[in-house]
């Protein structure tokens, strides 16, 4: 015998009313890019009716899933941990999961676009080898000799508290895709990688500070950072990233560290 059920009574209009007069109606201006179709990008524009409280994120979601599905983005956790979905917002380099839509002036157009810098493959996906390149390149992993301890090592407060700021990278790449030097010759480490450099570098439980320092004197290390600080400004973490480049400059000057 079948177990009876009750259909979910329909929404009130007032209800629904209600749900949706908190919407406003905003234009995503997003940069496309297929290689497949053409060599050119183009702007495309998406109206969406959204919640001002919601993220570029939640936007961008709504377009690929109702509006066009060959949208393509990176995105992951959703919770500003991750990194992935670091973009151009209104010209400012941003996490999209972090950035609020009643924050960025939604009466007029919303821009997207991909990172500067690095190649586009197609919209906002960029490739991000020339970055994680860089970041294996200063060994971001900590360096020691002698036999491997059979306990953990320790280490003060004081001494931690020294290299913190730099822990909270998340290699989302806004910093270093912030950087004119970067734009203009993709050599350069760039500010995320300088930055876990520093985070080792001053670490009193790592030997291989001198080795990263050898590898950031060279001609495309921490000598062409020009002090402009966008890296700075575009950190999603807060990281006082053009004190940390200036601090492993002073330690290849000083030796100190």
């Amino acid at each position: 015998m079948s177990t009876p059920t009750l259909e979910k009574p329909d929404q009130a209009p007032e209800a629904a009313d209600a749900t949706a007069s908190h919407l406003i109606t905003v234009t995503f201006r997003i940069r496309r890019f297929n290689p497949e179709v053409s060599d050119q990008a183009v702007w495309e524009d998406f109206q969406i009716d959204i919640d001002p409280k919601e993220r570029v994120l939640d936007g961008l979601h709504k377009i690929k899933w109702e509006l066009d599905g060959t949208l393509t983005f990176r995105r992951s956790c959703a919770h500003g941990i991750c990194g992935s979905d670091a973009m151009r917002i209104n010209g400012r380099n941003r996490l999209a999961c972090k950035t609020l839509i009643k924050d960025i002036n939604p009466q007029k157009p919303i821009t997207i676009e991909a990172i500067k810098g690095l190649a586009v493959l197609k919209d906002l996906v960029v490739d991000m080898e020339p970055f994680f390149q860089a970041y294996r390149d200063v060994m971001p992993f900590l360096i020691t000799t002698g036999n491997e301890p059979t306990r953990e090592r320790l280490q003060s407060a004081e001494d931690r508290e020294r290299f913190d700021d730099t822990t909270k990278c998340i290699l989302c790449a806004a910093c270093t895709s912030s950087c004119p030097v970067f734009w203009n010759d993709g050599q350069y480490f760039g500010p995320a990688a300088i930055v876990n450099a520093h985070r080792f570098i001053f670490d009193s439980r790592d030997e291989g500070g001198e080795q990263r320092l050898e590898i950031l004197n060279d001609k495309d290390g921490v000598w062409r950072c020009r002090t402009i600080f966008n890296c700075t400004d575009a950190c999603p973490r807060g990281i006082e990233v053009t004190k940390a480049i200036q601090e492993v400059k002073r330690a290849l000057i000083t030796r100190r560290f």
